[in-house]
């Protein structure tokens, strides 16, 4: 008989739109999402981690001040999310927490990542035992840390006899490919909404483009976009990742030092940024005759880019996740749930084909509530 097991997934990622958290069951071959809760980060904490994450001089003192305060609001998030869906925590068997990227770096002399979000402060206050720290086991097994949801996808996720590409569109882009006969590859494209977002918040005071108002009032600036295309991050080789540290509002400021253009037209240009270079990889990996672009995340709501994507894309189907029936707002923080979940059985959860890494592992750290 299977034994059902209850987890919880947390996931706040480099949009800093919210923590995601996922109340999930598990058995040995299915997940299915139970609850779902999405909490607020405060603003205040928000322009913190943004100016820790864009370089700006910090001190030990404030980056121990933000890890104990994420600690306590993934607690609370953790608290509403039970709440909300009439369990204990002693139904929970672990957390996976993601916690908040403020630096990832694999590459060079001395790769290393760096997550925010006292683990312990998480399993202290929940009495539930929590998995943290999943992203540096792999950088030291050579790899880059990222991405790790393609192991995800390839348990939920299935090719028959064509491609399917699982799109997550967050602050950054990244991509699952499955293909019949293929080992499974998977890489982040490039700029997300990360860029869509500094820029609205800029100039409109909200955190994101709703509906993509503000880009449907431009128009592309060509000479513009094609600069933003020279980025040599977009023709590495896979395995590779990014983040914040390169894809940043000074970054792309430096660029418009060169350009006279409108706010809206900005706007519009991102969005083509976005859709063409998650476009020009997923036509690397045609396969079959009905190819399927699925695709999940807060960029999945904006309307133009889905437009523009389907556009771009004319041989793909482009679906949302939920046509598959996985919740595309939360599928990130499943992800996580069932990463722990392969933590405390002692699964390999890592892909060596996706991330570069020299061999299998299970990943993340156990912190144990003592309960």
């Amino acid at each position: 008989m299977t034994t059902k097991e209850l987890y919880i997934g947390i996931m706040s990622g480099t949009s800093l739109d919210g923590i995601d958290t996922a109340l999930v069951e598990i058995d040995d071959c299915h997940i299915r999402l139970l609850e779902n809760h999405d909490h607020a980060i405060p603003e205040q904490l928000k322009q913190r981690i943004l100016n820790v994450s864009l370089g700006q001089s910090t001190t030990l003192p404030e980056i121990g001040h933000i890890d104990h305060q994420l600690g306590k609001l993934y607690a609370e998030a953790v608290q509403a999310l039970l709440a909300k869906s009439g369990r204990t925590a002693k139904e929970i068997t672990a957390i996976g927490n993601h916690g908040q990227t403020v630096f990832h770096q694999p590459n060079g002399d001395a790769p290393f990542t760096i997550q925010l979000g006292d683990a312990n402060i998480i399993a202290a206050l929940t009495q539930i035992d929590t998995v943290a720290d999943f992203r540096r086991k792999d950088i030291a097994l050579g790899g880059q840390g990222a991405p790790l949801v393609p192991a995800f996808h390839q348990s939920i996720f299935k090719s028959n006899g064509s491609s399917v590409v699982v799109l997550n569109i967050g602050g950054i882009a990244n991509i699952s490919v499955l293909r019949p006969d293929h080992p499974v590859i998977g890489y982040d494209t490039g700029p997300g909404n990360m860029l869509m977002d500094a820029w609205c918040y800029k100039h409109q005071g909200i955190a994101f483009d709703k509906d993509a108002q503000l880009a449907n009032q431009g128009k592309i600036d060509t000479d513009l976009l094609s600069e933003l295309l020279d980025e040599p991050y977009l023709t590495l080789p896979a395995p590779k990742s990014t983040g914040r540290e390169l894809f940043n509002l000074p970054w792309l400021e430096n660029i418009l030092n060169r350009y006279s253009t409108k706010v809206a037209d900005v706007q519009r240009s991102l969005c083509e940024y976005t859709a063409q270079t998650i476009a020009n990889e997923v036509k690397k990996f045609k396969l079959g005759d009905t190819p399927e672009l699925l695709t999940c995340g807060g960029g999945a709501h904006n309307p133009l880019l889905m437009q523009r994507l389907a556009e771009l894309l004319p041989d793909w189907q482009v679906l949302r996740t939920d046509d598959k029936g996985v919740d595309s707002n939360n599928i990130e923080a499943m992800a996580f749930a069932w990463l722990a979940y392969r933590r405390i059985h002692n699964l390999p959860s890592n892909l060596p084909e996706v991330t570069g890494a020299s061999k299998l592992a299970s990943l993340g750290v156990m912190y144990f509530a003592d309960k």
